[in-house]
């Protein structure tokens, strides 16, 4: 009966958490406020973070149902446009590269300059620009966000693969907190298969030690 309870105060509270679409005029869920109330009933995990929906057609769903609207036709790349020209300014000197792929966003989050050796917690000086990115996620709420770590060659597979997911999941769990909504997440660890330079300098190591955050339209 209480879980009943607690599970009923949680959707009311989460239907009352709305705010005007500044784009359509029109009263959509308020993403910060919807992040905090998720945050509070579950954390972070891997995979996808809505605990009902695993494949990205249930976590587009999610997104809809909870009332994220949907881009299409050429809204789709003006709204991307937009994004990733925030994200720059924001980002500028941070050390975080902003490419675009297509219709997708990706940031590069360095892992030397994002944790220290060999460690999964984030370092202080990185909290500013994950702040940052936060912020423009919460601003722009019709794009999906795949949060992806990746490690270097040193060490076991099994190790690295490990690390790699830890890393995903601190920065997501850093989002999560500032009130980017937990429905838009998927967090995944690809260890050491998918470098971007050679592992066999220091400078190439460094390239593939990351995680990146990958921006994708949520299209109707």
């Amino acid at each position: 009966m209480l879980k009943k309870l607690v599970l009923f105060g949680a959707a009311a509270a989460l239907a009352a958490c709305t705010t005007t679409d500044p784009y359509t005029g029109e009263r959509v869920r308020d993403n910060r406020a919807t992040g905090a109330i998720l945050g509070a009933l579950a954390g972070a995990g891997l995979g996808y973070a809505t605990n009902t929906n695993k494949s990205e057609e249930g976590r587009q769903n999610a997104l809809i149902g909870a009332g994220v609207g949907a881009l299409g036709g050429a809204a789709v790349g003006h709204y991307m446009d937009r994004q990733q020209a925030q994200l720059r300014e924001q980002l500028r000197g941070s050390g975080v590269d902003v490419t675009r792929q297509g219709d997708d966003i990706v940031l590069n989050v360095p892992g030397d300059i994002t944790f220290a050796y060999d460690r999964a917690d984030i370092r202080p000086e990185m909290r500013d620009p994950l702040e940052r990115i936060a912020r423009t996620l919460r601003d722009y709420p019709s794009t999906t966000v795949d949060v992806i770590g990746h490690a270097d060659s040193t060490g076991s597979d099994e190790y690295n693969q490990g690390l790699s997911e830890r890393r995903a999941s601190s920065v997501a769990t850093y989002l999560t907190d500032r009130g980017v909504m937990r429905e838009r997440l998927y967090i995944a660890g690809r260890g050491e298969s998918q470098p971007k330079a050679s592992n066999d300098t220091d400078a190439g190591r460094a390239q593939n030690r990351r995680v990146e955050i990958i921006l994708k339209p949520l299209r109707g």
